[in-house]
């Protein structure tokens, strides 16, 4: 891949094979972070998991700190009094049945996150095909399929991401933006870092975490020293 004038400067910046602690590494990203718009920080963890064994699954979700930074759309499958309480919450779109052929057949997908009641799942699940490859079919384990509806809106809103094993075994998870300070950005990556040691399977043999990576959107990652980011 042909690399930008930026890009190349960026990676003169800082050593590419050395493992950096955890504040050099945000220092060096948000430095680096030289597009027009606020770039997103984004960790990167590959880990030692084998996913294709249903113990050795991680997947789910906690509240950032400080956000994300970004405004996130909240989708909400629900009915009867459970339709007025995602409103009130500040849902952006709520509805049932007859929004299935609306994302179906027209392409509709103006939300980044969806929630469902469980008894909606019936419904949901008629979405998979279109949800599931886009990673917002809505899951218990994330928090996204529950009654408490308006627990869950706030939680979105208030920058709850997830976090899962991708087909390679790296969890990839956002921590916010280039404009936020170093602090905010160290305190979303130690709230991140706590749930996903937590998620450790029991089952796994040998190391956790094999390598760590900090990146802004357009910049070059950042190796972290794995051993110190283990709790």
């Amino acid at each position: 891949m042909k690399r930008g004038k930026k890009y190349l400067n960026s990676v003169k910046s800082f050593d590419k094979a050395a493992q950096y602690d955890v504040a050099e590494a945000i220092a060096l990203v948000k430095k680096n972070a030289t597009a027009k718009f606020d770039e997103t920080i984004e960790l990167h963890l590959r880990t030692g998991c084998d996913g294709r064994h249903a113990e050795q699954q991680i997947r789910g979700a906690v509240v950032l700190p400080h956000g994300t930074g970004k405004t996130v759309k909240v989708l909400v499958f629900a009915k009867g009094t459970k339709l007025d309480e995602a409103q009130a919450a500040g849902a952006d779109h709520v509805g049932g049945e007859e929004l299935i052929p609306k994302i179906q057949n027209e392409g509709w997908l103006d939300f980044d996150v969806v929630v469902a009641t469980p008894d909606m799942m019936g419904v949901v699940g008629r979405l998979g095909r279109v949800l599931g490859p886009k990673g917002l079919m809505p899951n218990p384990k994330a928090g996204t399929v529950t009654m408490d509806v308006t627990k869950a809106i706030n939680d979105i809103k208030a920058g709850k991401i997830e976090y899962r094993l991708d087909k390679t075994n790296i969890i990839h998870v956002p921590l916010g933006k280039a404009s936020f300070t170093e602090d905010q950005l160290s305190d979303n990556f130690q709230t991140v870092m706590a749930a996903i040691n937590k998620a450790k399977p029991a089952s796994l043999k040998g190391q956790f975490i094999r390598s760590a990576t900090l990146a802004s959107t357009m910049g070059p990652g950042v190796k972290l020293n794995v051993t110190k980011i283990m709790n």
